[in-house]
């Protein structure tokens, strides 16, 4: 579906007609398009008119030139990161993003960049992939196998690693999610598979360690 809707960005169409095409919503499509050329097509053009079409476009282009900037100097900003950067952020995820119970070990997201984040946090405590359980949550209209593929494709994890999908059949949260999680949402268990020092003991650890984290920024000046 990215690639989809991709391919119509660079081939001259507005957000609105890709949103009608594929049923994402817009603020989706600008995330992931933002840097995407665009030239109005013929089709668009008409639609818009002349005038509509070249402002949108100048304006596109003008964004793309200040994201570019931003993210010239957001590298400059952070550098190198070292093994320490990469405890500590994985820490501030597992504090937004992780379960809130003792018992598990668990970071649950709809964006695949934050899963990846999070399997290389946890690679960098110790965890091995065979660990991994993934299971997925999604929304009556969407299409089961094709979201198990993206996710499996995505992460790298293979699908025997996969528990029951969940499907949330609560009326009053399919039009809110509609376009805007197209393949669900990701919930990344640890299992201990029978070593005991990644059961309990490791959700203990990280509680720990992302309690004594906010105390000491807490503290500070």
């Amino acid at each position: 579906m990215r690639e989809e809707a991709l391919a119509m960005r660079k081939s001259g169409f507005a957000y609105s007609d890709i949103s009608k095409k594929t049923g994402l919503s817009k603020s989706t499509l600008s995330g992931w398009l933002s840097g995407a050329p665009y030239n109005p097509n013929k089709q668009t053009i008409e639609r818009v008119g002349k005038a509509i079409a070249a402002a949108n476009a100048k304006k596109t282009k003008i964004r793309q030139e200040e994201t570019e900037a931003t993210r010239k100097a957001a590298f400059l900003d952070i550098g190198e990161v070292s093994n320490r950067d990469l405890f500590m952020f994985g820490l501030g995820l597992y504090l937004g993003e992780g379960a809130k119970t003792h018992e598990i070990t668990r970071i649950v997201n709809a964006d695949p960049t934050v899963i990846h984040l999070a399997m290389k946090w946890f690679h960098g405590i110790g965890v091995t992939r065979e660990q991994f359980l993934l299971t997925i949550h999604l929304y009556p209209d969407s299409d089961i196998e094709k979201c198990l593929q993206f996710w499996s494709h995505t992460t790298t994890i293979p699908r025997s690693q996969f528990g029951k999908v969940q499907i949330d059949r609560r009326t009053n949260k399919v039009k809110s999610r509609a376009g805007k999680l197209p393949y669900g949402t990701a919930h990344l268990s640890v299992r201990s598979l029978g070593r005991k020092e990644f059961g309990v003991i490791l959700a203990r650890k990280i509680q720990a360690w992302t309690d004594e984290a906010a105390r000491v920024i807490r503290m500070r000046n």
